[in-house]
């Protein structure tokens, strides 16, 4: 170990400002899919000890790694350095009620932020499926809802502090440091360590929700008419076996709160019966499209035209229960491209002939022989063309028009991978590829640097100055970034490469690396 690191362990450094680390900690994902052993596992509590960290890194030429709840279930997070986490680093620091304007620091989770903007009138514009998240997080891997009327949850942001590998931490917005600030609303960790976000909250308010079950061709139907501007929030789950889907659909409202329905099915009696169902497909996959019509059923109903009605605050009904350890592979697609990106994939995976009358030619030059999946897909939609606000560098969404994500979800069940995984998404980014669509950042793609460049062009050589400028010693930078984002070229002098991957206790995949 370091000198100046054991010392500062010790509680002898040379100044007065606390180093909060510890050498004894497993980091793992949420999902439990990768998990890394770092050197230093630090949580600091003050903007003072963020800049310390990163000072006595860059002495002790340390790689940086940040990270919050986890919930990417990708390697991106992992180190065998050192690794940041902001938990502790989650005040509020100022609220305008009457401006909506709200200043917190960087590794407040959502949840938090929303339950403290309630109780100043105040909610979030919009949120993802989840609110495990840090705001940093959610800002970094491009967080985004469903509706056409909100972008990604980074446009509601006004400015940003992040702390670069000088030690320094800067002020960037879209006037101050505008280039920064591109660069940081959607920085994959690669730039700095994001310090205090201020953003622009909205007035509290209430939604009333719906959910209807119908056959998919309804949907594609309605596709290029009502289905997505409807309702201010639409999202909707696809069942490709039973050719069903699930409409969200929601809106503000003044009326009481309802709370869902609940059958005896709910709860704890449908978790685990689906999770052991999930676990026992893992030995017998043909089970499959039977697990998905009668899990679907007792969920949502069998009879078409079934509805379930709600009204909830915005921070609870734009949420969903993710159930159990996971791989997501999301892309997201120009919109009017939604119902061929589904039936093609519907053809395939259910083997349909000319005589269907679903049939589509899929093209795909894989085999789906064999293959079975879960489901559902979820499908979601954004419009970030709406507003002038500052567009990220690496923002993912269409830039002309309004975008689809198309998310193709497979469970873990008791820690296990599916069989179908290698294949499934295999296919599954050949055709969003061949789309024209670009992948969720936080999530599991194999997509790599060639095609990340083509699809990025000007704005990732953008995003890699930028970045260059602000650490070009790459303190932030892992294997998960230079596969990826990163120019080819030589090693950054404090970048960490991925040396072995083992098998982790408990299921997933450990990897080591050094600098």
């Amino acid at each position: 170990m370091h000198p100046l690191v054991a010392a500062e362990l010790q509680g002898h450094g040379d100044d007065k400002v606390p180093f909060r680390a510890t050498t004894r900690h497993i980091h793992r994902t949420w999902a439990r899919t990768f998990s890394s052993l770092p050197e230093l596992y630090i949580q600091p509590e003050s903007l003072a000890e963020v800049e310390k960290v990163v000072a006595v890194a860059r002495k002790c030429r340390r790689r940086v790694a940040t990270t919050g709840c986890g919930h990417s279930p990708s390697n991106i997070t992992c180190t065998s350095s050192w690794m940041v986490n902001l938990d502790r680093f989650n005040k509020i620091l100022s609220v305008d009620a009457e401006t909506g304007v709200v200043t917190v620091q960087s590794g407040i989770r959502l949840y938090t932020l929303c339950e403290e903007l309630e109780r100043h009138g105040l909610a979030m514009p919009n949120l993802g499926s989840i609110n495990q998240q840090s705001i940093a997080g959610a800002i970094s891997t491009g967080t985004h809802g469903s509706s056409l009327r909100h972008g990604l949850m980074s446009e509601d942001i006004v400015s940003l502090k992040i702390t670069l590998a000088t030690g320094i931490t800067e002020s960037c917005s879209a006037d101050t440091n505008p280039e920064l600030f591109r660069a940081a609303l959607l920085s994959l960790g690669a730039l700095g360590i994001i310090t205090e976000v201020t953003l622009r909250a909205v007035s509290a308010f209430t939604l009333r929700w719906q959910q209807t079950i119908d056959a998919d061709y309804k949907l594609f139907e309605a596709w290029p008419y009502e289905l997505w501007i409807q309702s201010e929030f639409v999202r909707v789950w696809w069942f490709p076996y039973t050719r069903r889907a699930v409409l969200w659909q929601a809106d503000k409202t003044t009326e009481p709160q309802v709370n869902p329905p609940v059958s005896y099915y709910d709860g704890s009696l449908g978790y685990y019966v689906y999770h052991n169902l999930l676990y026992l497909a893992q030995h017998a996959p043909r089970i499959l499209p039977w697990v998905e019509w009668f899990v679907f059923g007792m969920q949502y109903g069998f009879r078409n035209g079934s509805t379930t009605t709600a009204v909830q605050p915005s921070r609870k009904a734009l949420l969903m229960n993710c159930l159990y350890s996971q791989f997501v592979n999301e892309w997201a697609i120009p919109l009017h491209k939604g119902p061929e990106a589904l039936r093609r994939l519907s053809s395939w995976l259910n083997h349909l002939t000319p005589d269907d009358p679903d049939y589509v030619p899929h093209n795909i030059p894989f085999s789906a022989e064999g293959l079975y999946v879960h489901a559902p897909v979820e499908v979601r939609v954004s419009d970030t063309t709406l507003t002038s606000n500052v567009r990220p560098f690496l923002d993912p969404t269409v830039d002309d028009g309004p975008t689809l994500y198309l998310n193709a979800t497979l469970y873990r069940p008791y820690w296990r991978d599916p069989p179908c995984r290698e294949r499934y998404y295999e296919a599954f980014e050949w055709l969003m590829k061949d789309l024209g669509g670009r992948p969720h950042w936080a999530k599991n793609f194999e997509t790599y640097r060639p095609d990340i460049e083509a699809m990025y062009g000007k704005d990732l050589e953008a995003f890699r100055r930028v970045r260059d400028e602000a650490d070009p010693e790459g303190m932030f930078v892992g294997p998960w970034h230079r596969d990826r984002v990163i120019a080819e070229g030589s090693k950054l002098e404090l970048e960490e490469v991925e040396t072995s991957r083992q098998k982790a206790p408990g299921g997933g995949l450990r990897t080591f690396g050094r600098i």
